[in-house]
């Protein structure tokens, strides 16, 4: 569970291929647009906050306040997602002895509004996070990734070439 990050689960509830592929250091993220729309967004939103990314163990959380463990993300376009990542972040305070609630806020590609998402870590979802952790643990130790599946947002991604072309 160890070598488990926040993009890892994330990519999980994404795309299992994706999930593999970038656990097992195939990395093809350098070449993807939204990728580093998404980082602008992340190095802006430290730049305003006086508490930047904070790393603990091997995960980077955006920002955390005195109630608040906050993530940042370009849109809403997968929420399930970014609810585990957020919960994975909330468990690994939690290991520490710290507690916190969640926060994930959407700023839409037009910046001028923002969604905000709120989330604690409970027993239900902490016993659900485990079994997640697992499975995600026998899927990246597979001999070779998963057959993708093409969905519309595969396009997007920027693993599209390496799984259909």
């Amino acid at each position: 569970m160890n070598q488990i990050t926040g993009t890892l689960i994330n990519y999980y509830f994404h795309c299992k291929t994706q999930c593999w592929l970038h656990a097992n250091r195939i990395n093809l993220e350098d070449n993807s647009e939204d990728v580093r729309i998404g980082k602008v967004l992340h190095e802006l939103a430290e730049e305003k906050s006086k508490k930047g990314e904070v790393s603990i163990d091997n995960i980077k959380i955006d920002k955390i306040t005195k109630d608040y463990l906050v993530e940042v993300k370009k849109s809403d376009s997968d929420t399930k997602a970014v609810k585990w990542q957020v919960l994975l972040y909330l468990y690994k305070l939690k290991l520490k002895g710290v507690v916190k609630k969640g926060k994930i806020e959407f700023i839409e590609k037009s910046r001028q509004s923002k969604k905000v998402h709120y989330i604690e870590l409970d027993k239900g979802n902490e016993k659900e996070l485990l079994e997640v952790l697992a499975d995600i643990e026998s899927l990246i130790n597979l001999p070779k990734p998963p057959k993708p599946k093409f969905e519309k947002h595969c396009k997007k991604c920027a693993y599209y070439e390496y799984c259909f072309i």
